[in-house]
């Protein structure tokens, strides 16, 4: 086995005061693929950096092996001094590199060179970066949240030339199917200290929560052994006093380690509280557009598209930066009027919305103000009126945060803020552009959950695929000059159907063959029979509602027993048994859900 490339050793830094890092290791061999996984603020990027030699620990050692190359990418590149984007990317090459690579990788990510950096978008940027970091081929790549700001073309073209690559990979993404594709090793931030995980992140989540869910079983029999010791110094024989205060010693001995452990365990564990406010229930139609058209200086960006969206469907819309998604948005919402056609709204909605450039927030307002509107320290949410404090933790802010500008606000916590102002509004319509940009992936996780439980309808657009395959029902695609197309299921069912990606589909060879006589008028117009929903089928689609909410209150029933603390040291066996029927219960929810899911979207495209 060769050499590691790179190693971190024992890792320590502070900043303030309060430690980042405490022991945290890492380790890079010669072509491995490496996630590095933690929530934000965890120190991740840190880490990197340090990875990269741009920061000093406060102790530790890093190695480098000698002529080892490394590439950092930036969540923030620098590009000041640097007249065009090639010029940029150029810089990056060695004596040895290839030239030419650099005009390669702008072309293939949709530049020309000669853009000026200083007025590049969000997405130009990442990409010239990426640009940057690549031309060189070295033998270390750190990359430091690569997709951001990426369309889902310049993410699946990114995720081929990553593959394809010799270099080691030390990748940090809230990208979850991104990490899945590529990485083979996983590291896991946690509270200061890396833990290494030897498989990629597909199984990553798995483990962690094992992981977690055996500090939390160490944590609880820590807490019954201090009742134990406790009841003895209280009941025990008094006369051996010099006994009594060894005890004594370890009792305080062990209640600060589990105040550790509580401490530890909280922060692992902490996690944000999203629920939507619901308004009244809106009518069955929620939004009728018939041919829809909507041109810019003669470019098409809706092309006669027509469109009926029911309440509790979820709408994906996915398609290149530029397709014109969020004009869409604006049409079916009426927010925009179109050049031809017509958009009818239904009775009673109440819409809420979250757009992907923040723009609704002004740098200079404080946090609290943001939430409240202003001049008051409440907040509106589901009728009732909360004190901001309050409101701003289950979104993980910090009390002393409420007068922080928003423009000191880091991405996620920007995302986060959004959020909390969106998910306050009464709705029955949620409209989300690009809501997981810069959210972390437990913070995606409880999105999911929410949305997953919002009983009326969402439309969403997304570049992330993981996300669109748990949330949406359809996927609304762009195919060009101004055609949308709409498919059932998630992305990865749009890509079955479609036979590919958000990218243009591949241009199959043209076989020249003898052309053939006209066919019969009988035959020409023959069809093959439309599919019919079977008995089995039919029965199943009636039944499994019923089914799927007797599982749910089971479940429900099961999971209040095991809320019970004490049950595990009162009653083990019952304990165990009743986790196990949890078990089977929440595996036949799964699979009733799904089945339903499949028949549903079934029945759909017959009756298509």
């Amino acid at each position: 086995m060769a050499p590691p490339l790179l190693t971190l050793q024992q890792i320590s830094l502070s900043f303030g005061g309060a430690p980042l890092l405490t022991e945290a290791e890492l380790s890079v061999s010669p072509g491995e693929r490496l996630c590095l996984v933690g929530r934000n603020g965890s120190g991740k990027s840190t880490l990197l950096k340090i990875a990269a030699g741009l920061v000093a620990p406060d102790a530790g050692r890093r190695f480098l092996q000698p002529e080892a190359r490394v590439s950092y990418l930036a969540q923030e590149p620098d590009f000041s001094g640097f007249v065009t984007a090639l010029a940029y990317v150029e810089a990056a090459l060695g004596p040895s590199d290839d030239p030419y690579r650099a005009r390669m990788l702008l072309n293939d990510l949709g530049l020309s060179g000669e853009e000026d950096p200083t007025r590049l978008s969000g997405g130009e940027a990442r990409r010239v970066a990426l640009a940057g970091v690549l031309a060189p081929e070295p033998d270390i790549l750190l990359l430091d949240e690569l997709t951001n700001h990426l369309d889902l073309p310049a993410i699946e073209w990114l995720e081929a030339e990553l593959a394809s690559l010799r270099s080691a990979l030390v990748l940090i993404s809230h990208d979850r199917r991104f990490l899945q594709n590529l990485s083979r090793k996983t590291a896991w931030l946690d509270r200061g200290v890396t833990r290494a995980f030897d498989r990629g992140f597909a199984e990553f989540e798995s483990w962690r929560d094992q992981m977690l869910e055996e500090e939390e079983q160490k944590a609880h029999k820590l807490e019954r052994k201090i009742v134990a010791e406790e009841d003895w110094l209280r009941y025990g024989v008094t006369a051996r006093r010099k006994r009594n205060q060894k005890r004594l010693a370890g009792l305080l001995s062990l209640r600060k380690a589990s105040s550790d452990e509580r401490r530890a365990h909280g922060r692992a564990t902490s996690t944000i509280k999203l629920a939507a406010t619901e308004a009244e229930i809106s009518g069955k139609l929620v939004i009728e557009a018939k041919s829809l058209a909507k041109s810019y200086a003669e470019r098409p960006i809706v092309t006669d598209f027509s469109i009926r969206i029911l309440r509790g469907d979820r709408l994906g819309i996915v398609g290149a930066n530029g397709a014109g998604k969020t004009t869409l948005i604006n049409l079916l919402t009426g927010m925009s009027p179109p050049d031809h056609g017509s958009v009818r709204l239904g009775a009673n909605l109440a819409m809420a919305t979250l757009d992907q450039n923040r723009a609704s927030l002004d740098p200079q307002t404080t946090l609290k103000d943001a939430l409240t509107g202003g001049g008051s320290d409440f907040v509106e949410v589901a009728g009732s009126r909360r004190h901001v404090i309050g409101y701003m933790k289950d979104f993980l802010f910090e009390p002393e945060q409420a007068r922080t500008p928003i423009g000191r606000l880091s991405g996620g916590e920007r995302g986060r803020l959004m959020l909390a102002r969106a998910l306050a509004a009464p709705s029955n319509l949620l409209v989300l552009d690009e809501p997981t940009n810069d959210l972390d992936l437990e913070t995606l996780d409880l999105l999911q959950e929410m949305l997953a439980d919002y009983p009326d309808t969402l439309i969403l657009v997304s570049h992330d695929r993981d996300f669109l395959d748990r949330v949406a029902t359809s996927v609304l695609i762009a195919e060009g000059n101004g055609r949308w197309l709409e498919y059932a299921g998630g992305y990865s069912d749009m890509v079955a159907q479609r036979g590919a990606g958000v990218g243009p589909k591949p241009v199959r060879e043209r076989v020249a063959v003898k052309p053939k006589a006209p066919m019969e008028p009988s035959l020409a117009t023959e069809v093959k029979p439309k599919r019919k929903l079977s008995f089995n089928e039919k029965h199943a689609l009636q039944t499994l509602p019923a089914r799927i909410d007797e599982l749910q209150v089971a479940a429900a029933r099961l999971k209040a027993a095991l809320a019970d603390a004490d049950l595990y040291a009162r009653d083990p066996a019952r304990f165990a048994v009743t986790s196990e029927a949890l078990a089977k219960v929440d595996a036949d929810l799964a699979k009733a859900e799904e089945d339903w899911l499949e028949l549903e979207i079934l029945r759909e495209e017959i009756e298509r």
